[in-house]
């Protein structure tokens, strides 16, 4: 039998937090060992090496510009099913659940066709190296035609974890984690399939992962509980998912924008191209198993403030919010230094056959992971907002401590000739992690101290009543 709030607003933190982050952490792994594998896969065994490096690497900024919209309303749907689980309220969940389902493959439709459409053209507007748009094209015009599994895969997690399941979707990913890699060095070694064989792969392992997650939703037996029949999309929960959930997205889209426009001028500078373009495509994929770490303390944070909040509960917020920053702080500095020492054979491990390109990514990893930390501090914050029903904020935060300043600095800061390197484009991650964190968490603590305030005097009128 479920629990229908899996105790998230009842005892004691630190132990329930921590065993729902871990599984969090390596199901976060495990997506980005989807790439990974597909990287180090090309890289090692594919026929064109480190341009199947360049061409798979570069274009994950044009991908998460494109899914990050949707992405973000998973987020808000999951906040919608927690607090309705912290005010147990049944009807609402059940509602909940069969508007999220569909919203997530009508969602994975659009983002089809508009993949399929536009990977081309984007990687064009990229400036993406001429000897490696048509190998990039194919990979992506693949992946988006796969991405309505992706999306129902996402969003039902999302519904999982709002009930303080988070182990379910690990189990998921570890399965098709599993055949992802055997169908990768079928497709590649056996079949001779470079990049349209990884890519393939992938799309095959998140329709397996899609198809886990609904059977796991039909399986349940309390309100969260899914079935085909009832699947409908309700006005109610819609406008909550909407509410909650258009903001998040446009934040990450954002966000996407300026790292889309970092990867351009990574692509312009007049370097050994490939070397820089597939060095960053390494680095990039090492450095975001560390980012998996930061997202699963984000996804806590924010279903666990979710709940509380769900049952008007602000004084275990402030709990869980200091909680959070702790662990995320600590886990931050340890996974930077570990990454940074060991930056060569990481890398090596994606390319095999360019010094230079092994060069540039050791710089972007000490530029990347030894401010790792501040990151991870800056999606605390952006969770627990969030969690607190808080979305339009957040977004206002990033795009001004995120999205303005990158930009900003590169048509300043990175147009001074001295500055112009990709050094200079990766030092601007860590100065916007540092803004952006520093916004959200004064208007946190503010918001906190408030409702806290409020909390307490209700509790005051009722004693004295």
């Amino acid at each position: 039998m479920h629990k229908l709030n899996s105790n998230m607003t009842e005892g004691p933190l630190f132990g329930k937090m921590l065993n729902y982050t871990i599984p969090l952490i390596l199901t976060g792994v495990l997506q980005i060992f989807f790439n990974a594998a597909d990287l180090v896969i090309v890289g090692q065994f594919g026929a064109s090496k480190s341009n199947a490096v360049a061409a798979v690497g570069c274009t994950a900024a044009i991908t998460a510009l494109m899914t990050n919209f949707f992405i973000g309303c998973s987020a808000g749907s999951g906040i919608t099913v927690a607090h309705a689980l912290g005010a147990n309220q049944k009807e609402a969940v059940h509602r909940a659940v069969h508007t999220i389902i569909p919203f997530a493959a009508i969602g994975g439709a659009i983002l089809s066709v508009l993949g399929i459409c536009l990977s081309g053209p984007l990687l064009k507007l990229m400036d993406t190296p001429e000897n490696i748009q048509g190998l990039a094209t194919v990979y992506m015009s693949i992946i988006f035609a796969g991405m309505l599994p992706n999306m129902v895969f996402n969003f039902g997690a999302a519904i999982l974890r709002a009930t303080g399941e988070s182990k379910k979707p690990l189990y998921f990913l570890t399965i098709a984690g599993i055949v992802n890699v055997l169908l990768n060095l079928l497709f590649v070694i056996v079949f001779n399939w470079d990049v349209a064989g990884v890519a393939v792969a992938t799309v095959i392992a998140h329709l397996l992962s899609a198809i886990m997650v609904i059977v796991s939703l039909i399986r349940r037996d309390d309100a969260c509980k899914l079935s085909i029949k009832k699947i409908k999309i309700y006005s109610e929960p819609l406008k909550k998912i909407f509410r909650l959930g258009v903001p998040a997205g446009i934040q990450s889209s954002l966000f996407s924008v300026s790292n889309v426009m970092i990867q351009s001028s990574i692509n312009s500078l007049e370097l050994t191209f490939i070397g820089v373009v597939a060095g960053n495509a390494a680095a990039q994929n090492i450095q975001n198993f560390a980012f998996a770490t930061n997202n699963a303390y984000y996804q806590t944070a924010m279903n666990f403030a979710g709940q509380n909040v769900g049952a008007q509960k602000y004084d275990r917020v402030k709990k869980i919010t200091h909680i959070s920053l702790a662990m995320t702080a600590i886990s931050g500095i340890i996974i930077g230094v570990v990454m940074t020492f060991f930056r060569e054979p990481l890398v090596s491990l994606y390319v095999t056959d360019s010094p230079e390109a092994v060069k540039w990514g050791m710089i972007r990893m000490v530029y990347i992971c030894l401010p790792f930390a501040i990151g991870g501090l800056m999606d605390i914050s952006t969770g627990i907002l969030r969690g607190m029903g808080l979305s339009v904020f957040p977004m206002f935060a990033s795009i001004f401590g995120i999205c303005v300043l990158r930009v900003v600095w590169i048509f300043t800061v990175f147009q001074i000739p001295a500055y112009h390197t990709p050094q200079c484009l990766w030092f601007s991650y860590a100065v916007s992690w540092i803004l952006t964190f520093v916004i959200q968490y004064v208007m946190l603590t503010i918001l906190l101290t408030k409702k806290i305030k409020e909390q307490n005097k209700v509790g005051e009128v009722q004693n004295a009543g």
